[in-house]
């Protein structure tokens, strides 16, 4: 693909993009420093007055065509994450699919979240005034994009800020970086003028340079806490959006359909080789079905195929990298000098770990304690319903947690006390639907994504009043 969006100089080095599983070369992208900065910013001016000036229905159908688009490609797109991501084809597929149904929620935003009329004559001493305010552009938005979900969450920060009418400088992960290229390609062939969105592949001194960048107005991040914290140091006088990491809790009570929950939780530990944020990591169970319910996990996680993502035979793929693997594989062998049992897994070849399930975790231990963003999951038992909420609540940050039970006060006493962005009764933590609001609670928490919610926090209300007093009779 000839880079012709990308806002670039001369480029002296390269990045080679590698597969996870086998090490080769799926493609390579320009390795941008922070003397192109000042290009990228001149692109992106131009970028944030010729996306201003498109109409609400010009945005809505660019983003309306450019998911027919990769709707139509569904296959090569599925293909290219799971070459630069390591995900299984299976999950390659629904992510694409959620990529398409974000950018199509993006084109109703665009639509139908104008603003709103304002009731000025409800006020007292106002009844000659009427007016509304409208939903405007901020400007320029940063956008920085994790490995994990290399197209839907690339599709989550560019789709709400076009319908918005904003330009976007979108810094994809380096380690797979292709599959946003792409996307950013199909929305210039919808129509969208090559300059609304620049695409800046480089390492961490480009990031820096682009978030101290003083004309831009928001950094929408999704990545870890270090860099999070960084870029809330650096940033300055501007908005800034951010997913981070989550330790996610999943309550089993009693009362549960056990099967169901078995199924569901192993889909929410081991999806994406546990490089999921909403991935489930703590096991809460009941103490009455905790041996009921090991049994039937364990059992089933012991025989889920680690591997090759392109063979179908395949449940979990690889880590994103071998460095990945090994802080893994070295968490879990922290929890076992601290006395934490291994009931399966805890096995790695190159980049690829076994699905892992561990009980008798020191609350003190790192995988009890941070997310681990791999397939490990601890197993807690617990006696009563306030046990259970309080060790979900142990964190200092979360983003979702779930929990199993058939009693709607059950379930609607965890989900008012449980501290999480989304609380998801009888579905494993890592459900997400692409409208709802998606964010964390407690430290770290800035901001929601969620299509309206992106959009609404990518504009700004612009108030207009009019004065009529002395003009109607």
């Amino acid at each position: 693909m000839k880079p012709s969006h990308l806002a670039l100089a001369i480029v002296e080095h390269q990045i080679d993009v590698l597969n996870p599983f086998n090490g080769t070369v799926v493609g390579t992208v320009a390795d941008i420093g922070a003397s192109q900065v000042p290009g990228l910013l001149e692109q992106g001016r131009n970028g944030a007055r010729a996306c201003a000036g498109l109409s609400r229905h010009g945005r809505a159908r660019i983003l309306e065509q450019a998911a027919l688009n990769v709707e139509r490609d569904a296959l090569a797109f599925a293909r290219l994450i799971v070459e630069e991501a390591g995900k299984t084809f299976k999950q390659a597929e629904k992510e694409v699919k959620r990529c398409v149904n974000t950018l199509k929620l993006s084109a109703q935003e665009a639509r139908r979240n104008a603003g709103e009329v304002l009731p000025f004559d409800a006020y007292e001493g106002s009844e000659s005034r009427q007016g509304w305010f409208s939903r405007e552009p901020l400007g320029l938005i940063v956008a920085i994009t994790p490995y994990n979900d290399p197209l839907n969450l690339v599709a989550h920060k560019l789709g709400p800020a076009i319908a918005g009418g904003n330009a976007v400088i979108l810094k994809p992960s380096e380690l797979a970086p292709l599959s946003a290229l792409r996307l950013v390609r199909y929305l210039v062939e919808a129509g969208l003028p090559e300059s609304v969105v620049t695409v800046a592949t480089g390492g961490a001194e480009l990031g820096k340079a682009l978030v101290e960048a003083r004309e831009v107005r928001m950094i929408s991040f999704t990545g870890g806490f270090v860099t999070g914290e960084r870029i809330a140091r650096t940033a300055g006088l501007k908005k800034l959006a951010m997913d981070l990491g989550g330790n996610a809790p999943v309550i089993v009570m009693d009362d549960c359909d056990l099967e169901a929950a078995v199924e569901s939780c192993l889909s929410g530990a081991f999806w994406a080789a546990g490089q999921n944020c909403i991935g489930t990591q703590r096991l809460l169970i009941q103490a009455s079905i905790y041996a009921a319910f090991r049994e039937r996990f364990v059992s089933q996680a012991q025989v889920l195929v680690t591997g090759d993502p392109m063979l179908a035979s395949t449940d979990i793929g690889p880590m994103i990298t071998l460095q990945a693997a090994l802080n893994a594989e070295q968490v879990v062998t922290e929890a076992l000098a601290q006395g934490a049992a291994l009931l399966c897994g805890h096995r790695r070849q190159g980049s690829c770990y076994a699905a892992t399930v561990l009980e008798n975790v020191d609350h003190a231990s790192r995988l009890w304690r941070d997310e681990v963003f791999a397939p490990v999951v601890v197993l807690q038992p617990f006696e009563t319903l306030d046990e259970a909420i309080a060790l979900a609540n142990e964190p200092e940050y979360s983003l979702h947690a779930g929990i199993f039970t058939n009693d709607l006060a059950t379930a609607m006493s965890a989900a008012r006390r449980i501290e999480a962005g989304g609380v998801m009764i009888n579905d494993s933590s890592d459900y997400r639907f692409d409208a709802m609001p998606f964010g964390g609670f407690k430290y770290g928490s800035l901001g929601r994504e969620g299509v309206r919610f992106a959009y609404e926090e990518m504009t700004q209300p612009k108030v207009v009043c009019i004065n009529t007093l002395g003009q109607v009779t």
